[in-house]
């Protein structure tokens, strides 16, 4: 059989068709996350094609930021060197031009509201489009606000991952669960990103909760 080609002429894995055949399989998914340009693109490039041979369902890949204010000091480290080394979001588009083609999983961006917002919502979804990325993660971008989104992400093939924490109201989570693409993203603690001793021992209670919304 052909495979399928999306508007950008890249293969037509969406993040939904991905969980779709893993569930098929009696499969989860395995979606490690980088920071691109850290420590510079060309390693970028090698680590997602390593990333790929490892198993990778999906690669989440973040876009550097100069105030990742909802991520811990790893990412903002691996945010500063980034933009210290001059990685933008137009060297991204074109790494990643040259590098989706190669890859089997689907990537999914993750970004802050206003990175999306300085390059213009209609310009930088179709910028992703002409790169193959098929998702895009806001952290901090509000409900109403990813409507806005997915009205352009849609016209470029793009499914827009929300997410839901343990302190969102159940009505919320309930407007959450029904508006995402892909997945849902459910964030285990309260803070910023970072390594944690121990667990949250509510996660299994909050995943029958989204469960049962769905």
């Amino acid at each position: 059989m052909e495979p399928s080609f999306s508007l950008s002429g890249f293969p037509a894995s969406s993040i939904s068709e991905t969980f779709i055949k893993l569930r098929k399989q009696g499969k989860v998914a395995l979606i490690p996350y980088i920071t691109a340009g850290d420590p510079d693109l060309s390693t970028t490039a090698e680590a997602l094609k390593v990333l790929d041979s490892c198993g990778s369902d999906i690669v989440e890949l973040g876009l550097p930021y100069s105030d990742p204010v909802l991520d811990g000091p790893v990412i903002q480290g691996a945010s500063a060197r980034a933009l210290a080394n001059g990685t933008t979001l137009e060297s991204i588009i074109f790494m990643l031009k040259e590098v989706v083609p190669q890859l089997s999983y689907p990537i999914l961006l993750f970004t802050y509201y206003k990175a999306i917002l300085e390059h213009g919502i209609s310009k930088f979804m179709a910028a992703l489009n002409d790169a193959g990325v098929r998702g895009l993660l806001v952290p901090d971008a509000l409900l109403h606000e990813t409507e806005t989104l997915k009205e352009e992400a849609t016209k470029n093939e793009i499914e827009i991952v929300l997410l839901t924490t343990p302190i969102t109201p159940k009505e919320e989570m309930k407007r959450i669960v029904e508006s995402a693409e892909g997945f849902v993203y459910l964030v285990s603690s309260v803070g910023v990103t970072g390594a944690r001793a121990t667990l949250n021992p509510d996660v299994p209670l909050l995943l029958q909760e989204i469960k049962e919304v769905v």
